[in-house]
């Protein structure tokens, strides 16, 4: 790789025609809906970034794992995937066809031998698991399974805002510490893990890499792979891909080991939306739009994180708390709720230009990455389609929910 190689112009995206002209009101709602151009062209800077690196890049399930895209995936070179439990696991073998990771916070006895027939990378939470499962494993490769085996490191550093996504924060469940560490039940791992990242930029990186060489540096000439997790937003306009490269190819270098990169938020970043219509308008002080999907069990993130969801076409209130008519500049402030009975599933007030009536459209922007794999069908109100929208301006519905599916997650 020559020093050309990391000039800007290496990653100008591909001349692909971003879907325009969408006519809403064609497509059923409620529906998660994915735009192919959106995800072509995150797909086309990630390859590159790959390419360039020298990292392997695979998708975390966890923030994406819509597997009616994945052929689309595999067009681009992403050749795996992290999986978080055993289904995750056995949906990256049958429709991902590529290179399996897993981690878990704890494995099962029930489920280890299942698990070890899908598994290429196995990544331990802590030594006393890698302890009670090793036996299993040494018996898997003495019959020919090439098995690579991690073990997962808590830096304790991250530089995560929000305590639920923070996985090296005080008393983390997650990662074995440098205090912890065994370097005497080190025989038979062949690798290294951290995750400490939520949609950063490589600037953090940089800087976690830092603590992870100072902390666990010894350790690293015995690794031939490290696994830097997810959370690399690669694909966030202003994200610094130059360092990224430059971050991953020095680490490469230095310790000689392979570089896994597995973020979820990339791959699904900005590619599509969630349809809704408004059901009713109600009146009680405010004007409140009661849409046919729910906040809490469609768009979860919204009240755990919480942040607030972009509507195509409308705008933010003023900011202090007593407004008059006249604040709102002409346009039209509805509260923007679900159907759910649960009192707070309301995503918070909006402006529209025109005042909203039964069986307008209100589309959620960026709601591809993380809030698919998240839905609930609490109250059993109807979950949304999955479609995507086509480059040819088609759309196609891939997936309807209905009853029967309701009704299998119960008994």
């Amino acid at each position: 790789m020559t020093a050309t190689d990391l000039s800007p112009t290496r990653f100008q995206l591909p001349d692909i025609t971003p879907t325009v002209g969408i006519d809403w009101t064609a497509i059923p709602s409620p529906a998660f809906v994915l735009d192919e151009s959106r995800l072509r062209r995150n797909l086309a800077l990630i390859s590159q970034v790959q390419r360039a690196s020298g990292a392997r890049i695979i998708v975390a399930f966890k923030g994406f794992s819509m597997w009616s895209a994945f052929p689309l995936l595999r067009e681009y070179g992403i050749g795996g995937a992290t999986a978080s439990s055993l289904n995750e696991a056995r949906l990256a073998r049958e429709e991902m066809q590529g290179e399996v990771h897993v981690y878990a916070p704890a494995y099962s006895d029930e489920e280890m031998p299942q698990i070890l027939e899908l598994a290429d990378h196995l990544v331990f939470n802590s030594f006393s698991q890698w302890e009670r499962f090793k036996p299993q494993v040494e018996a898997a490769r003495a019959k020919g399974q090439d098995i690579h085996v991690g073990i997962r490191i808590n830096p304790e550093y991250a530089e995560v805002e929000t305590d639920l996504y923070n996985p090296a924060g005080p008393f983390s469940r997650l990662g074995v510490t440098r205090r912890e560490f065994r370097e005497d039940l080190l025989d038979g791992v062949d690798g290294l893990h951290f995750h400490t990242l939520c949609e950063k930029d490589s600037d953090t990186l940089e800087r976690t890499l830092e603590v992870v060489e100072r902390n666990f540096g010894e350790f690293l000439p015995r690794m031939k792979w490290v696994n830097f997790g997810g959370g690399h937003l690669m694909t966030r306009e202003g994200y610094d891909l130059q360092r990224l490269i430059r971050v991953v190819r020095a680490f490469r270098e230095k310790w000689a080991v392979d570089v896994i990169l597995e973020p979820g938020s990339a791959f699904g970043w900005q590619t599509g939306w969630l349809v809704s219509r408004v059901l009713d308008v109600v009146h009680n002080v405010k004007d409140a739009a009661l849409l046919d999907v729910s906040v809490s069990a469609h768009m979860p993130d919204v009240l755990e994180m919480p942040y607030r969801p972009r509507i195509l076409g409308a705008g933010d209130p003023p900011e202090h708390e007593h407004r008059e008519a006249s604040d709102y500049g002409g346009g039209h402030p509805y509260l923007i709720g679900g159907t759910t009975c649960l009192a707070g599933d309301v995503v918070g007030e909006y402006i529209f230009e025109q005042p909203l009536k039964i069986g307008d459209r209100v589309i959620f922007d960026d709601m591809i990455h993380y809030t698919m794999v998240k839905t609930t069908f609490f109250n059993g109100v109807k979950h949304p389609d999955i479609g995507i929208l086509h480059l040819d301006g088609s759309y196609e519905r891939v997936k309807a929910f209905g009853y029967e599916e309701f009704k299998a997650k119960l008994s």
